[in-house]
């Protein structure tokens, strides 16, 4: 059988009992990284004088060999206890598992997933928005159209909608907003449930500002709903390229966005 057993994302104490039992009685760990694996289990054996099976066996799983190493299963492997564990939260998201699970629907290999901790879920009920119907979007493209059309698609589909960003490109990402959707409503979140755990309210600009350079740690960006546009609607960018006067250009961004014109125009101005 494969369990799928959600780790903490920064807190300890946030493991459940039912975990705990899962990791302890397990005969292979499948590890995202068989060091950080073996760290929560020294602590828990430290701190919760938890006892563990002997001799279990730790296999590195993670995104570079997931693929392959699904490819040369047997079915037989799982007639053992055997227990995924991503480094931090819940597998399968943003994270390697969904390729395991995949693999039991389709051999008939008996499996369970465990309910944890998760930064996503964490983020999004902290965040405030009414906007109950959210969209996950995980790490947008590093570069060029493909990231374009992922932030374009993040700010125009009428859902909250999360994101997950690292320290070196969170200015980055916070200036493309500031560029494409200025007056719109954030949410960031920075080392959920750990010892710096930090909580960030305002548009992009008002978030720039309050962190003065400082984007170390891992971060959630949560973008309140706004009006949604389709996939083929033209973007601010696309009218500000437009040879028109800025008070024509003010008046077609408010229509997409909903800003005020006079407001839009003074921004305009000031660029």
């Amino acid at each position: 059988m494969l369990s799928l057993v959600p780790t903490p994302i920064g807190n300890i104490g946030d493991i459940s009992l039912r975990a705990i039992e899962a990791l302890s009685d397990a005969d292979i760990l499948l590890c995202e990284d068989t060091r950080v694996t073996k760290k929560l289990i020294h602590i828990l054996k430290e701190r919760y004088n938890t006892s563990f099976k002997e001799n279990q066996e730790f296999i590195s799983l993670h995104s570079h060999n997931e693929k392959s190493f699904v490819e040369k299963l047997e079915s037989s492997f799982f007639e053992q206890n055997i227990v995924y564990v991503s480094d931090a939260g819940m597998p399968g998201v943003s994270d390697p598992g969904q390729v395991l699970v995949r693999y039991c629907i389709d051999n008939g290999v008996e499996y369970d997933v465990f309910p944890g901790a998760n930064a996503l879920l964490t983020a999004f009920v902290a965040s405030g928005f009414i906007e109950t119907q959210m969209l996950f979007f995980g790490f947008l493209d590093h570069k060029g159209s493909s990231r374009s059309a992922g932030l374009q698609k993040a700010l125009h589909n009428g859902y909250t909608t999360i994101l997950y960003e690292s320290p070196h490109r969170l200015e980055k990402l916070l200036l493309e907003i500031v560029k494409e959707e200025p007056t719109r409503e954030l949410f960031l979140a920075k080392e959920l449930s750990k010892k710096y755990q930090k909580y960030l309210h305002g548009s992009a600009k008002e978030v720039l500002d309050k962190l003065v350079g400082n984007y170390r740690g891992e971060w959630v960006v949560v973008i309140k709903a706004g009006v949604s546009q389709s996939s083929s609607a033209i973007s601010q960018n696309d009218i500000l390229a437009l040879d028109l006067p800025k008070k024509t250009q003010a008046k077609l961004i408010c229509k997409i966005t909903g800003e005020n014109t006079k407001e839009c125009y003074q921004r305009l101005l000031k660029l």
